[in-house]
């Protein structure tokens, strides 16, 4: 890319043509207060006002986020104007939001009060009438308040980028203007497929997920048994909480931390996903030979399920009837872990640690429970589970490094871990299927033709001993349309289809930790455009460390299967791990 010149506070600089000034600034050493410290095209209106300088060539102060640099500019960043300028535009937004900052569970990561400290903003400068409040808790996985909100449209633009969805927009007008879907509607009555990607990108807590940590407390006080189960993608992203480079695996503290919070058991639901890739891997491997329903897709992202029940109802056989790998795990503990146990299915009290907001909502569906027994009781995201471990007192970097609880159910293959990351439920899938096709392991071990870690489409076709099997990999709705639409326009030439609902797979699900340029403990400067591939490298490192690798190589699979369920896609199986969809009356 072309280079110009430019000056910024009276020193020459040499930027790439095409950048804002706020991003040229960056490169050359300056932080600009801004709400923009997360911008990969969901802030694109300078709305806010708070990134104001000086340019020349410009009529006024602009904003720096959104205004190109060119060829000799001189930009004043400290200027009395700008300065002025940049605080009164935070406190015109402090003087209508709610400033329970002590309350609020964003306090640490919310970007408005970190803009407030830089700019040197006053508390009430402006003070007046406060916008009417509506606070939505309905939805089990998001709370929308909008007291909180500055109207900055970034989570109206992460739907829309994510998605192609339009869940979120600006209701009303002028002082009256809010954040809202359609007609002010609750998530709970809107097509929100619950993902938490509007929660990721929101700069303060305007959207938030909806915290289960007291359903959790009051379990413990019960004196249930209490069972906890973490997925794989919490591992590769809780450490930034507590200054850890992103990308840094953080497993043994992580275990270490939930035995000290008091759970009874602390298992990893890896062995839910192996046993996922074995009813999954069955089930298509069935398909393929039956003449049954093709391309089978997979089921395991819950946001994924919500979206296809809401507008693809017609597609719905397509999907895998598998459980997801946790709620898999959860109907396993409360049968024959229980069972080996001599308790009470009902005495059991299962919480899920997931990257996921949507888990929340898949948990409590009907089609989820067993007796009138839910497989899981309650599902935290790694940020909640970051909010116990600091509540607690624990200092997580003197943790020591534990082992999980391998009693019974617990081990795991690598094809289990890669499982949080786009492409990996499919290359694990197919590690199993070429053995069941073939009778024999595949010499090299990685399918790296469905891996990758952008959102988008990727396809492959596999050669299995002369029988190809054509694939395709999704994340984000905005792909798997195209995907879906091939389906029901009868074009699909795919056998197997993997759909993640959030772009880059788990390891950027709606409950990870926020990524911001100025709350990352790791300060590259491109970091913010490398979390997800970092995240997946400790997904794929602990894969590569593993001794086994494939999911039908479990030595507890096999004991499970031999003890309890008799053979993949049994009866018994099938009552127990699989399940059903159903349309969204209204939506499709």
């Amino acid at each position: 890319m072309a280079k110009i010149n430019i000056k910024i506070e009276g020193i020459p600089y040499e930027v790439e043509e095409g950048l804002t000034i706020l991003e040229a600034a960056k490169k050359c050493g300056y932080e600009i207060p801004s709400l923009c410290t997360f911008n990969h095209g969901e802030c694109n209106l300078g709305s806010c006002r708070v990134c104001l300088v000086e340019a020349t060539g410009a009529r006024g102060l602009v904003a720096s986020c959104v205004y190109p640099v060119s060829e000799g500019m001189e930009v004043r960043i400290s200027s009395p104007a700008a300065v002025e300028a940049r605080r009164e535009s935070v406190e015109l937004l402090l003087s209508n939001h709610n400033k329970n900052c002590q309350q609020c569970e964003k306090n640490e990561y919310c970007e408005l009060l970190h803009a407030a400290k830089l700019t040197g903003a006053r508390d009430d400068a402006f003070a007046g009438t406060h916008s009417k409040t509506y606070v939505d808790r309905l939805a089990p996985g998001l709370v929308r308040d909008t007291s909180k909100c500055i109207l900055c449209g970034r989570c109206v633009a992460r739907c829309q980028n994510a998605h192609g969805m339009g869940i979120l927009g600006f209701e009303n007008r002028g002082f009256n203007t809010i954040v809202a879907p359609a007609e002010n509607r609750s998530f709970a009555d809107s097509p929100c497929i619950q993902c938490g990607q509007c929660v990721n990108v929101c700069p303060t807590g305007a959207l938030m997920e909806h915290s289960e940590i007291q359903l959790v407390d009051d379990a413990m006080k019960s004196g249930k048994v209490m069972v906890v189960q973490a997925a794989p993608a919490v591992r590769a992203a809780l450490g930034e909480e507590f200054g850890y480079p992103v990308g840094t695996p953080v497993t043994g503290k992580m275990i270490a931390a939930l035995r000290r919070l008091g759970f009874n058991k602390v298992y990893d639901v890896n062995f839910g996903a192996d046993l996922t890739i074995m009813e999954e891997g069955t089930e298509l491997l069935g398909r393929i030979k039956n003449g049954g329903t093709l391309p089978m897709i997979t089921s395991c992202s819950p946001g994924w399920v919500n979206y296809a029940e809401y507008n693809y109802g017609d597609l719905l056989p397509h999907l895998s009837t598998c459980k997801s790998p946790h709620e898999m795990q959860g109907a396993i503990i409360k049968s024959w872990w229980a069972k080996q146990k001599n308790l009470d299915p009902k005495d059991i009290f299962v919480v899920s640690v997931m990257p996921c907001v949507a888990k929340k909502f898949e948990k409590q569906r009907e089609q989820l429970l067993f007796n009138g027994v839910p497989d899981v009781d309650a599902v935290i995201t790694t940020r909640e589970l970051a909010r116990m471990i600091k509540r607690s007192g624990i200092i997580f970097n003197r943790l020591p490094d534990e082992e999980w609880d391998q009693d019974i159910m617990g081990d795991y293959s690598g094809a289990g871990v890669i499982f949080g990351v786009t492409g990996g439920v499919m290359e694990a899938a197919l590690r199993t299927v070429y053995f069941k096709m073939t009778g024999r392991e595949k010499d090299e071990i990685i399918f790296s033709e469905v891996r990758g870690h952008d959102a988008g489409i990727r396809e492959a076709s596999i050669d299995i001993d002369g029988t190809v099997v054509n694939v395709a990999i999704a994340s984000g709705m905005k792909s798997a349309k195209v995907l879906l639409d091939e389906i029901r326009a009868g074009k699909s030439k795919y056998h197997f289809i993997e759909i993640m609902g959030c772009p880059g797979g788990c390891i950027n699900g709606g409950g990870q930790p926020y990524v911001r340029s100025c709350f990352l403990p790791d300060e590259d400067d491109d970091i913010i455009d490398t979390y997800k591939e970092k995240r997946a490298q400790a997904l794929y490192s602990e894969d590569e460390r593993q001794t086994i690798r494939q999911s039908h190589n479990n030595p507890q699979i096999i004991e499970l299967y031999e003890k309890y369920l008799t053979e993949p896609n049994s009866h018994k199986a099938h009552k127990l791990l699989h399940t059903s969809y159903a349309a969204r009356e209204g939506f499709n």
